[in-house]
């Protein structure tokens, strides 16, 4: 095996040069991890390769020993659990599509053996082999979070919104991104549409929030449900809270958010694992973890509302971390 790209911090993408090219094709396509400390976009056409290079990047961190958090709306991220080091046929067989198989006029067990032999010669060429595969199954713990259902690990999206770190608590502009973010996320969930500024719902919400936070408490949807019914706060600005939103319209609101709390499918957003980077980033035993986060089952407005609350998770970790040079 090639030890030029097994250098801590070198990531091997390929080798270079058009397809034929075999000369060309020898010189290997590195790439310095330095390089993404920052923010990286890959653009290109559907079918031109971008969720495999995204995926050699993520494994080639992960032999690193760095973890990730990896958000994946359409459900093919969690391929990075189909590895098989022994590139066995029935390592393969579960994973063929039978009606691939019939195509081919094969048995699903026949198919399996072409597609492993397939495979093998295919990452051999590469200078992969099935010692590689298994440092990369070594190197970190691989775990499919499914919020809002139970394909995989449930994620406790709902079960309570705590107050932010104090990194955030103690930052005013990230304090109040973080209020309009949940406000805005919530809303989301409901089919509000809300201004930050114009919507009485987003004001009454954020303003609740911020209340509760202020004074360390965590809220679950059923307490802010209450809390809109009947707010524990006298004024919105300078005017009256009945001035401002009436009890009456205030209840088309509480009925909207209490449908969620009521809908059959809410227990999966309260049960399972609680949002907490530290733990999803790394094992008990402080092995890293790759932890995918497949939203693909989800309506628009629920990957958005816990792409929010994942994001503001984050933001708020990554406050509480040290600098580095």
């Amino acid at each position: 095996m090639n030890t030029d790209y097994e250098k801590l911090g070198v990531f091997y993408l390929g080798r270079t040069g058009r397809a034929g090219d075999k000369a060309a094709a020898r010189e290997l396509l590195l790439y310095d991890s330095r390089d993404l400390t920052t923010h990286a976009v890959c653009v290109g056409m559907t079918g031109s390769g971008k969720t495999g290079l995204c995926i050699g990047l993520l494994e080639e961190a992960v032999i690193d020993g760095i973890p990730a958090l990896v958000i994946d709306p359409k459900g093919d991220l969690t391929n990075l659990l189909l590895t098989f080091p022994r590139l066995r046929p029935e390592d393969f067989a579960p994973w063929v599509p039978e009606d691939e198989a019939k195509r081919a006029g094969m048995t699903r067990e026949a198919y399996a053996q072409t597609v492993a032999e397939t495979w093998k010669k295919g990452l051999a060429d590469w200078d992969q082999d099935g010692d590689r595969i298994q440092r990369l199954r070594d190197s970190a713990d691989f775990t499919v979070y499914t919020p809002g259902g139970s394909a995989g690990t449930p994620v406790s999206a709902l079960r309570s919104f705590a107050p932010p770190p104090e990194a955030v608590a103690t930052d005013g502009e990230l304090l109040r991104q973080r209020v309009a973010t949940t406000a805005s996320s919530i809303l989301a969930l409901v089919g509000i549409d809300a201004d930050p500024v114009k919507s009485r719902e987003h004001v009454l919400l954020s303003s609740l929030l911020s209340a509760a936070w202020a004074s360390g408490k965590s809220l679950d949807l059923p307490e802010l449900i209450q809390q809109v019914q009947t707010p524990p706060i006298a004024k919105v600005g300078v005017l009256d809270l009945e001035a401002f939103y009436p009890a009456k319209e205030r209840f088309a609101l509480v009925v909207a958010l209490n449908n969620l709390v009521a809908a059959p499918g809410f227990a999966a957003w309260t049960e399972g694992a609680p949002l907490d980077i530290d733990a999803m980033l790394y094992g008990a035993s402080g092995k890293p973890r790759v932890a995918i986060f497949s939203i693909a089952h989800l309506g628009d407005a629920e990957r958005m509302f816990f792409v929010s609350l994942l994001l503001n998770e984050m933001v708020g970790w990554m406050r509480t971390q040290a600098g580095t040079s």
